[in-house]
């Protein structure tokens, strides 16, 4: 490609676009560091370009975009935290791929996390379990006896819990060699040597089964209608009520504004609820769940339900996002919400053949 296409941009807020093109050429020809290209691509998205238009013009992927975008920012975080200089040498190089899994952490936990990251070598398959390790820990409402505030303690606290799990030895050991490799105070390296002749195996204790539902019938489906009003009633009532148009697997519907409704069969545990609210995400989210079908669910949450307890899973915020958990012991995050039910959409084998009620008598 020798010249950039003409990109949509946003009328809203004109980009300059002398710098756009420049921006545009320099990721074509890989100038500069993967920090100033994820810069770049964050101005040209905010400046209205499309990702795949962005990939066209340039040769990065959209989610090679996503990933040195969010890169960049956790990099930024590290140069406001304090980072030594040989950390931030080191990452502005390399290491987009690592720094993206510590998203999730706060300014102050990814700054210890690429330290230790860069300390001990870890590698793009060892990373998120680093980064869970730490934010795990960091929900905990006091320090287990022996472990410190340190991301390296962290990390050593996950494995001495993995290793007391293992009944095989060879597994055990693995455990207890990478919590020596990570602990960073000795208190926490004694604790973990401690298994070295404490062959006590302590059983894993299963998260709660999640509360899923399938939707099977027609008569599940409900229906939202707009209500006109109540008589007398004039025309221009009539016609003032928007049409209703069902959306997705759920019948979904929108209104002009930010918001939408959306019908819920009426079950128990959904009248039961104080504050229902609903949220959409794809299955992936959950584990155990069927990995191979990815499917948009429907979470139902109870905004009123904030009080812990070792049988649900609950909504909580991480690092502004919303996540659903299953905590063993009491966290130190606030607690937005319980989920209550997972509803699937209901199986159709074939969406345009049911549409023909004289197929359906028939």
């Amino acid at each position: 490609m020798t010249d950039s296409p003409s990109l949509p941009q946003n009328s809203e807020n004109q980009p300059n676009q002398e710098l756009s093109q420049e921006l545009l050429r320099k990721l074509r020809q890989k100038e500069g560091t993967w920090v100033e290209w994820g810069q770049a691509c964050a101005y040209l998205q905010k400046s209205g370009y499309n990702p795949q238009d962005i990939f066209e013009a340039t040769g990065f992927e959209p989610i090679q975009q996503n990933q040195i975008i969010v890169g960049s920012q956790v990099y930024n975080s590290l140069e406001k935290s304090g980072a030594s200089e040989e950390v931030k040498t080191h990452y502005s190089q390399r290491g987009s791929d690592l720094l993206y899994e510590f998203r999730m952490l706060t300014q102050e936990e990814r700054a210890g996390a690429a330290e230790l990251a860069f300390k001990h070598k870890v590698d793009a398959d060892e990373v998120k379990e680093v980064a869970r390790a730490i934010k795990d820990y960091s929900r905990l409402r006091t320090f287990p006896e022996g472990f410190s505030a340190h991301p390296g303690d962290a990390v050593a606290y996950q494995t001495w819990k993995q290793a007391r799990q293992k009944s095989d030895l060879q597994l055990r050991s693995r455990f207890i060699a990478k919590g020596l490799k990570f602990a960073h105070t000795d208190t926490a390296r004694r604790k973990i040597e401690q298994l070295l002749t404490d062959f006590t195996v302590v059983p894993q204790r299963p998260a709660p089964l999640l509360p899923f539902y399938r939707l099977e019938s027609d008569a599940e489906m409900s229906r939202v209608v707009p209500v006109v009003g109540e008589l007398p009633l004039t025309p221009d009532d009539l016609k003032a009520v928007p049409m209703v148009e069902e959306d997705g697997p759920f019948n979904m519907v929108k209104f002009e504004g930010v918001g939408a409704w959306v019908p819920l069969p009426g079950w128990q545990v959904v009248s039961n609820a104080e504050d229902p609210v609903v949220i959409l995400c794809q299955n992936h989210k959950f584990p155990n769940e069927e990995q191979n079908v990815p499917q948009q669910v429907m979470v139902a949450v109870d905004r009123a339900q904030r009080k812990w307890d070792d049988g649900g899973y609950f909504v909580v915020d991480n690092a502004g996002e919303l996540d659903f958990q299953w905590f063993e012991t009491e966290p130190e995050v606030e607690i937005l919400g319980r989920l209550i039910v997972i509803v699937k959409p209901k199986r159709i084998l074939d969406e345009e053949f049911t549409k023909d009620s004289w197929q359906i008598d028939e």
